[in-house]
């Protein structure tokens, strides 16, 4: 194995790689989103300077179901986020994130710093009500429901696209051989190529559980603002540092 070789390889281990050279497209995403207002001095210790915690102290959870992502295959999601703003821009900052697939987890961290840990998330339609599980180690820590398809966005599918395509940003840190860290920065990207096939708000619940090594519930919910329920066709590109703490 040469030099050129080396440094054309996509991913670990170059005898038989993680996942393939991006960018990276998902077909029918399936995502339950619930927002909700959390605790102000929680949010402020899972934001990292420079970003900002937007108006209204808001967090949001989420499930997603990727039966068709190139590189990655058929897997499910689930994790944490904040609104959040960068240098006056509104964004979503992602605090953790759990899936059951290894390649999106080892392309998730290394390539654009997502929060990835290995956990059992499941989005599922039981009966009348769409609904989110996460289990980690067994144990179940969270819980989300929503009303299934109970208020169209048809007619406003433009403005849910426009949403999808906002700026995302991720904490990546990645230590040096001798424990200390080697790249420290804030990752932003921003989804391309956006074709909603449907969209719809309605009322949620969600229940957290505290549990040591999936913190989900270190963003207490104070009040649920909604649901959204939406299934969407995307491009994952790769990002751009927005700021570097080694700098």
């Amino acid at each position: 194995m040469n030099r050129d070789e080396i440094l054309s390889a996509s991913s670990m281990p170059l005898f038989s790689p993680s996942y393939p050279r991006g960018p990276y497209r998902f077909i029918r995403r399936e995502y339950l989103i619930i927002t909700y207002e959390s605790d102000p001095e929680a949010i402020r210790r899972a934001l990292p300077e420079p970003l900002e915690p937007a108006p209204g102290n808001l967090c949001f959870y989420e499930w997603m179901k990727m039966p068709d992502s190139s590189g990655f295959g058929d897997y499910e999601e689930s994790g944490t986020g904040i609104v959040a703003q960068f240098n006056g821009e509104p964004c979503n900052f992602s605090v953790q994130m759990y899936l059951d697939d290894e390649p999106p987890i080892t392309a998730g961290r290394e390539i654009w710093g997502f929060p990835k840990k290995y956990g059992i998330p499941r989005l599922k339609v039981q009966k009348d009500t769409l609904t989110g599980t996460l289990h980690y180690d067994e144990e179940r820590v969270a819980m989300g429901t929503m009303t299934y398809k109970h208020f169209s966005l048809a007619d406003r599918l433009d403005e849910v696209a426009k949403g999808i395509g906002k700026l995302n940003v991720n904490l990546k840190f990645i230590p040096d051989v001798d424990g200390g860290p080697k790249v420290a920065q804030l990752v932003g990207y921003n989804l391309t190529d956006i074709h909603v096939h449907g969209a719809w708000d309605g009322p949620a619940r969600l229940h957290l559980m505290p549990h040591v090594n999936c913190r989900v519930a270190d963003l207490p919910v104070r009040r649920i603002v909604g649901g959204r329920h939406q299934v969407v066709d995307f491009t994952l590109p790769f990002g751009r540092v927005l700021h570097d703490y080694m700098a």
